[in-house]
Formats: C-alpha cells, structure tokens, sequence
C-alpha cells in the first residue's frame, strides 16, 4: 500500500481553525492540497468535496447546490452554499457558517430559501441570491426536516417527527428512569432507528413575513408517515399547479401490514375541504415521486407494479387530472425511470435512467411514448433539470465524484461548469477503466468493468479482487463511492474486477428478476465466470484473488467462501447475510425475504423458499478454507450485527484466520470520516496481509 505526506497533507484538509469571536471560520472556496503521490489514499478519498442538492433558478440562468467537506480531526462535516452561471462562470461561495445549510431551493423572486440548525433546531430561512440578509422564516418547536412553498407562495408545507406511540415513562410516570421498550406489533425499528416518531406533513400561511410557529397536521393521528422512509425525501410531497391539493406519497398500513407490503400511494390533500384522497387507489405497488406538467393538466410519477417487490421495473405513468385516466407511457421501454422533469410546454418529459451499467438523460413525448436518449458515455447522471436551451445534472463515473455539467439539448454533449475537485483530481493519476463482455455458464454476455493500477506495467503480476454487488438489485455502474471505490482499491495496485451478474438492473428485466429466489444460483455461477475470464490474463496473479462485497455482496462472500474451489487466498464480507434462517427473522423489512428468500423457512412445502434457505451460506462453514474479515455495524437493523458475528465466530471456531471490524453506531453504512478511514486502512491491511506476502 502506496502512503503519502499524511501529516501535512491533512494540515490543509483540517482547515478548519477558531476564530476570536468563537466560531468556526473555513475556506472551503478553494481547498488547496498538496499530495507527494499521485495514488489514491484513504485520506485523499475523504477530502474530497462532496456535491448535491443542484437546482436551477428561475431565469434558468444560475445552479445553486452544496457541498459538504469533512474534518478529519474533528470528525465531522460542514455543508456550505455556492452557486455557478450555466455557462460556468460565476463561481461563488455563498455561505461559509460552522452549520450545515440544506435543502435549499430558489423562490419566485430569485431568493434562496434553506434548512439551518443554527438557531439550535433544524429552521426555514431565506437569504439573497449572494448569500446576504438571512432571515428565519419558522420557529415550529422541534424543528423541522423539509419543506415546500405552494405555487404562489402564500402557504407553506413542512414535514416533522410526531410522537404517537407511549413509552415506558408515559404508561408508567413513577419509573422514570426505566430504561426500556415495551413492543406490541411488528415495524418496532426500521433501517437504523427504533420506531417511536411518524414523520408528518404540516401546512401553514405565510402572512406578510411574520414568523411560522406552527402549521395544522393534515395527517393528524394517523401511524403512518410521509415521506415514506428511509429513503424518501421532499420529492414525494408536492403541490399541485394551481394550489388547491397538497399531494404526497405514504404507506398507510400498520405493524405486521407495514412490514409486509411495499403498497404506497399517492394523496391529495385539499386545501379548501382538509379532505383527503387517494389517487393511485388499487395500484398495488409502490407510487411516488410526483411532477405536474406546467399545465396542470397531467400528473406524472414512478410507478411499481407489483405489491412486494422493491426491485421492480419502475415506470413512468401519467394521469389525466381531468378524467383521473392512468397510462404507463413506458410500457414498451425495459428499463426503470427517475428524476422526471417536464418540459415547459408539457409535451414531453426528461428523466434518466440506466442501460448497460451507465446511466443517461432521456426525454419522452406524451402523445407517442417516443423516448430518445440525450447523453452517451461511461458515467451516471444523478439529475436532470432544465434551464433555458440547456439540461443542467450532476453526474459522476467510476474515476471521478460528483461535479454538474450543462448539456447541450440537441447534441448531448456535456461540459462541466463546477469544478469542485479540479485542484485534487489534477494531481491524481486513476487507473484505465475497461468494459468487456464475458460469457456465462449458460451462454449469456455479462458486462465487467476492470480497473487497473494507476501505474500499470503489464509485465508485472498484480492480485486481482473480485467485486460482488449489494441490492442484490443495484447496478454496477460507473458509481462513485467513498468506501467501495473501485480507484481507490486500484490505487493499491489491485486489478478490480466488478462483474454485472444476474439481478442487476439496466440490463431489462428478466436479467434483474433472476436473481430472486435463486441465492446460491445462476449469479454465483457469474461472479465465478468473471474472476475466472480475468485471471487467464498475464499481468494477473490467480494464486493470490480475493473477494470483497457489501450486504449481498456479502452474502456472496460467504456464500463462495464454501464454493470457490480454492479460487481465493482471502475474503472480506461487510453486512453480510450468513444465515438465512435467522435473517428472515431479524430483519425489518419482511417484504425484502418474502419476496426474495420466498417465504418463511418453516413452510416446508414451499420448494422455492425450501431452496433459498438451502443455499445459507452457514450451512456450507465445513467447507471453508480461506482467510475472512467481517465488517458491522450495529445500527444495521436490515442485517443485524449477529450476522457477521455468527460469520467471524464460525471461522474462528473452525481454526481459520478472521478478524472482525466492528461499529457500535454505524448503520449499513460506515457514514463517520475517522471511521471511513479506519474502515479503508482495515480493508487494505487485511488483503495485503494475505495477497501480498
């Protein structure tokens, strides 16, 4: 593993130093970092500026977006403002606070409308366009967690927690300091939280400027939530064009039914009436993300089908308003659909979406479901907006985090106006990206990237890694991560082999669906075809590969710990499922194993869940051989840390090599900058430990 200067390389990226009056003052504008190497680290990695929440003003002339930097000594991280001209000119930093500014958006008149913690919980405030005369909008107890003016800005909906369930203390006032749970029904924690507050949509006036204390509750006394969690945001509540109905997108189901179904759908509130319906009823799957066309005439959404299935086909479907008609306008089109933008004459929408492992721009016209695709290259758009006669997204690829790019609407091409990482990125040589294609035991074409060094000598051998995916729906792209990144691995003079195996989008469905109810199956029969392509080539050791994955990457760690025929000298396995019995009993998310495993393990006349938990990866420890780090967290409650402990103690039991990485408080993820980097210097430690002696 390749070191730089840390010491002072980290002198400029802990930039941040205390000022007279108390508070934190940074220059984040233009980070300035000196490397003595031109490899990636893993402090390299997390120095770099972290760009989103892009959106265009509305002339169309300016983006404002984020971004968040972290501080490694503090371990923390600071969000700031900037804005940029369309045409790349007039980069400015707008705010440069100790808070973090959030969720900001443009309002008509060309303000800049933000969340703050600054006055001590998270608040609505609005500032000019170069960042001066803030002003706190709402002052509603708790603080709030996003919101959304109405069209003419006369009202305001905002979105905070509600607690609706009693705990310990208010069924028994004189214990007060019994530290304890009393759980009744199913959907008691969820992702990474217990389940105690219902986040729900507030709606207030925003009279002549005074403050907002509060709002009236349109989902008053109901158990469920909207945004839908966890990974729902303030695109699942809209207004419609002409004011009258706040639409929103919620589960409406209850413990055991919460659990079970993936069944949401789309409400309008009305205004006037404070009467609620729902518009997608008898849509059985999951409805949310709702645009409405300039016109008012059409609302359009993402759209599952089938209630259960979270990796669905996600389509794009309209509905008149007028005569309440729906249509799936991408019925013909096998690929999903997201981040749907109309145009202004209401004639067509964009969106983007992937296909053979990239992600691009399309557009669609309403009237002949035309779709036409804008961009093309190796990368992934990660939005879409309009302004004026250009497209404005961020977008990023395997060598290269998030920057925005204006896009030529006629031609497609692409030029870049953020520069966010120029300075770091220009001192970084990445390794070569190559795309090949790779027959499968049943004769299919299987997409695999492969990322060499950054200084590849082909007369050289170098270990190779085999990459499998998490989801298990969830492509492997030309995605950027800050702990699976494919640089950084190469940077360590590592081939990386990252194969598309079956159950993974942008390669139509039946490809995607396979992998259900099939663990152990066809697509650990692809992961095998890949590292098995790769290591004929010269430059590639194959007495010294190694496998690493994520969720059900994991899983297939362990699971081709008990297959790979001595293929491996070393595993790593994060958040892994290792038994499947037990996981369909612990985890939250019940429609995930009943759709995915087939059902309960004690349904003995089910063949298809009977064979998923056939194919545990803990029913074939007897067979491995080969060294393994186990990585939790233990405020993953989707897979919970006994999975990985159960893993690391069934290895140890057996007499072979393991260690365990343990997070008491991270998630499914490692979000921490000192335990990112922690998690990174682990990772490479154990594989050079046992593919580099």
């Amino acid at each position: 593993m390749k070191y730089i200067g840390i010491l002072a390389m980290l002198a400029c990226f802990a930039c941040t130093a205390p000022q007279k009056d108390g508070k934190m003052a940074k220059n984040y504008k233009t980070p300035k970092m000196k490397l003595e190497s031109d490899v990636m680290t893993p402090e390299v990695l997390w120095a770099f500026g972290r760009l989103g929440g892009e959106t265009v003003s509305p002339d169309g002339k300016t983006v404002l977006y984020g971004v968040t930097y972290f501080n490694k000594k503090e371990d923390k991280s600071y969000r700031d403002l900037y804005t940029v001209s369309v045409d790349g000119s007039n980069r400015k930093q707008i705010t440069d606070t100790p808070e973090k500014e959030f969720e900001a958006v443009w309002t008509k008149d060309g303000k800049i409308a933000y969340l703050s913690p600054k006055s001590g919980s998270v608040q609505l405030y609005i500032m000019d366009a170069d960042g001066k005369n803030s002003k706190q909008i709402t002052d509603v107890e708790g603080g709030i967690e996003g919101f959304k003016f109405s069209p003419d800005e006369t009202k305001l909906v905002y979105i905070k927690g509600v607690k609706l369930e009693k705990n310990v203390q208010d069924l028994h006032p004189d214990l007060d300091k019994a530290d304890a749970r009393i759980i009744n029904n199913e959907f008691y924690r969820h992702w990474d939280h217990w389940v105690e507050k219902y986040t729900h949509i507030f709606m207030a006036d925003m009279k002549n400027g005074s403050m907002v204390k509060s709002g009236n509750d349109i989902m008053k006394g109901e158990k469920w939530e909207s945004p839908v969690r966890p990974w729902g945001g303030m695109e699942q509540i809209n207004w419609t064009v002409d004011g009258k109905n706040i639409a929103y997108c919620s589960r409406k189901k209850e413990g055991v039914d919460y659990a079970t179904s993936t069944n949401a759908d789309i409400y309008f509130y009305n205004v006037d009436t404070k009467k609620t319906e729902n518009m997608t009823k008898g849509m059985m799957g999951y409805d949310f993300n709702m645009v409405f066309s300039p016109d008012g005439k059409y609302m359009a959404w993402e759209s599952m089908e089938r209630e259960g299935y979270e990796a669905d086909q996600v389509r794009l479907t309209l509905m008149d308003l007028s005569t309440r008609k729906v249509k799936d306008i991408t019925k013909d089109f096998d690929q999903n659909v997201s981040h749907l933008t109309w145009t202004p004459d209401s004639k067509s929408l964009y969106f983007i979406s992937g296909w053979h492992a990239t992600t691009e721009i399309y557009n669609i016209t309403i009237a002949d479901s035309k779709v036409r695709k804008i961009t093309e290259g190796y990368h992934d758009y990660h939005s879409v907006a309009l302004a004026g006669d250009k497209l404005i997204g961020s977008k990023v690829s395997i060598s290269k985090p998030a920057e925005i790019y204006s896009v030529d609407l006629k031609t497609g091409k692409d030029t870049e106006i953020s520069f966010v990482n120029k300075d770091l990125l220009s001192q970084l040589k990445m390794g070569k990206v190559e795309k090949r294609w790779v027959k499968t035991t049943d004769n299919k074409q299987m997409l695999v990237w492969v990322i060499y060094p950054p200084h590849f000598d082909k007369s050289k051998k170098y270990p190779a890694l085999l990459y499998c995916q998490g989801g298990p729906q969830g492509t492997v792209s030309q995605f950027w991560s800050y702990r699976w990144n494919f640089q950084m691995m190469a940077a360590n003079d590592y081939i990386v082999v990252a194969p598309n195996r079956r159950g993974l989008p942008s390669f139509g469905q039946e490809w995607n669906e396979q992998i259900s109810k099939d663990y152990g199956g066809q697509n650990q029969k692809d992961y095998l075809s890949a590292i098995d392509n790769v290591k004929k080539e010269k430059f590639v050791d194959e007495n010294r590969l190694g496998a690493v994955g994520a969720s059900y990457g994991g899983f297939s760690v362990y699971w081709l710990a008990g297959h790979h025929n001595k293929r491996f000298k070393a595993f790593i396995a994060h958040d892994g499922m290792f038994n499947l019995e037990s996981q369909y009993l612990e985890t939250e998310e019940m429609w995930f194993v009943n759709w995915d495993l087939g059902g309960s393990f004690w349904d003995k006349k089910n063949k298809l869940a009977q064979r998923s938990y056939a194919n545990s990866p803990h029913k074939f420890v007897d067979k491995w051989d080969t060294p393994i780090l186990v990585v939790h967290g233990e405020k993953d409650y989707r897979i919970v840390a006994s999975q990985g402990m159960q893993a690391f103690n069934a290895a140890r039991l057996r007499g072979i090599p393991a260690q365990y990485l343990y997070y008491p408080e991270e998630n499914h993820w490692v979000l921490g900058c000192q335990n990112g980097i922690l998690w990174q210097r682990t990772f490479f430690g154990w594989l050079d430990k046992w593919l580099k002696k």
